[in-house]
């Protein structure tokens, strides 16, 4: 188990080193690509670009400019922007993280718990009227683009209906720190979390549906419903059992690129300032110590939710362990 852990731990080292180069050089090293032309500004002279670049070490060797972006961010923490003079690039990273995970923390726990229900309940009523209003609905979820919902769902939470009594409640659009209020994080968040849910709940439920039903198909499921198993147990017991194993694996991923900035769009739409939405903005500006800070960051969050997933599906799944 000790070997495993640390074949894993020196695995995730080895991809955030490759993507930290990968990033790098593509931003740096890429030719054409001048970052003191970008930090001088426009019309700058030739002796301002030359002096912008021995300021910031970018007329060095390239392995020389990796080392000293890496020490600056990882060692000293004093990586500066280059658009936004003063701006330390980690302390911004770090004051807009506990935004995004409260948005994808809250909503990965709905979609997962609805996807679940849906999809189990599904596959209960195969072919029925609850399996094809079900997967009517998911498919109605699945098609509906998120930033489109947050608009709909503000016009109606924000504008139109907000001074009635269903929804005089819901406050104005931003995030709210949780040690400053739980209660109004919590409302700040709800139409928030449901909108970036709403499409995974969908995808998630017709996943795990289709698993159940190929499920049933094996022979363990026939040897169970022949040593006189209740319906309810063969479903919950072992057909949810081994296939939810791949609806876990995704929800790793999901999870691990939502919190890097992927919610993006629902950030933008109701007002939170989390990472997607500082990467948004990096990204307009051509701020490369941000893009660069953020990519590692969503990367970091990726590979650990990897690490943790595999985990997971080795407890739900003893076969797993062999492998």
């Amino acid at each position: 188990m000790l070997t495993a852990i640390l074949t894993r731990l020196i695995r995730m080292a080895a991809v955030m080193f490759g993507i930290s180069v990968i990033t790098f050089l593509i931003f740096f090293a890429t030719p054409g690509s001048d970052p003191a032309s970008r930090i001088a500004g426009r019309n700058a002279a030739p002796e301002t670009v030359i002096a912008v670049r021995h300021d910031f070490g970018l007329d060095r060797p390239i392995w020389v400019q990796y080392g000293l972006m890496m020490e600056k961010l990882f060692v000293s923490r004093d990586l500066t922007s280059f658009v936004n003079r003063g701006q330390h690039i980690v302390p911004t990273v770090m004051a807009a993280a506990p935004a995004t995970l409260s948005l994808v923390g809250g909503a990965a726990v709905l979609w997962m718990a609805l996807g679940s229900l849906t999809g189990i309940l599904a596959a209960a009523f195969k072919n029925r009227l609850p399996d094809k209003i079900l997967m009517g609905a998911s498919m109605m979820a699945v098609a509906m683009p998120v930033f489109w919902v947050g608009e709909m769902v503000n016009l109606v939470t924000q504008s139109r209906l907000h001074d009635t009594w269903a929804f005089s409640w819901v406050p104005p659009l931003g995030y709210v720190p949780l040690s400053e209020s739980p209660a109004r994080w919590f409302l700040a968040l709800v139409f928030p979390w449901l909108t970036l849910a709403l499409l995974y709940i969908g995808l998630y439920g017709r996943m795990l549906r289709t698993g159940i039903i190929e499920t049933y198909q094996e022979d363990y499921i026939r040897t169970a419903r022949a040593k006189g198993l209740t319906a309810r147990r063969v479903l919950l017991k072992h057909a949810t059992r081994s296939a939810i194993i791949p609806i876990v694996i995704m929800f790793g991923m999901d999870f691990g690129v939502l919190v890097g900035g992927a919610a993006v769009l629902t950030e933008v739409v109701f007002g939170i300032n989390g990472v997607g939405r500082l990467t948004y903005q990096a990204l307009k500006l051509l701020d490369l110590p941000m893009i660069m800070a953020t990519v590692l960051y969503a990367s970091f969050f990726v590979v650990v939710a990897n690490a943790v997933v595999d985990m997971i599906c080795i407890l739900i799944d003893p076969r797993m362990r062999r492998k």
